[in-house]
């Protein structure tokens, strides 16, 4: 159960209720937006005050549930199954697809970033060219993307 307030806003939800922003990825957005909270807070911490820059800033909240979605649409599609097999030993599980999106938010903020985007309004344009870049990286069989010089859980 949300509570509604304004407050939602700051950890970059559309409005006071967020759960019209989950709409597209329901649980799996908010079960990885709390798992990147929970064993990645510092980064989290940094990156949602990055995302509230003057001029580069974002909707964390949104772009992470987005985020969800691209993690799932290449794990649907196959592009990631050498990764997950690249990453464990046995059956992957949900805490490898979680820390695949943890590598998503993190290398998204970075692109972001990089990319100095003139306004959020352009998030379409910037959200596919990292899909393409990280579709492009997942060709290599041989690659595993982790979240790199931080800890792991």
């Amino acid at each position: 159960i949300f509570i509604i307030t304004k407050q939602w806003c700051d950890i970059g939800f559309q409005g006071d209720d967020p759960k019209t922003d989950f709409r597209g990825m329901g649980m799996l957005g908010l079960v990885n937006l709390v798992y990147f909270s929970k064993h990645y807070t510092s980064e989290a911490r940094q990156i949602l005050s990055r995302s509230n820059h003057a001029k580069l800033g974002y909707s964390y909240a949104i772009v992470g549930i987005n985020l969800t979605e691209m993690a799932y649409s290449l794990l649907k599609s196959g592009a990631l199954k050498s990764h997950l097999y690249n990453l464990v030993p046995g059956l992957p599980q949900m805490e490898h697809f979680h820390q695949f999106y943890c590598y998503l938010v993190y290398e998204f903020d970075k692109f972001w970033f990089e990319e100095e985007p003139e306004s959020i309004m352009h998030f379409n344009h910037y959200r596919e060219k990292f899909h393409e870049k990280v579709k492009g990286l997942l060709l290599d069989y041989n690659l595993v993307l982790t979240l790199q010089n931080i800890k792991k859980p």
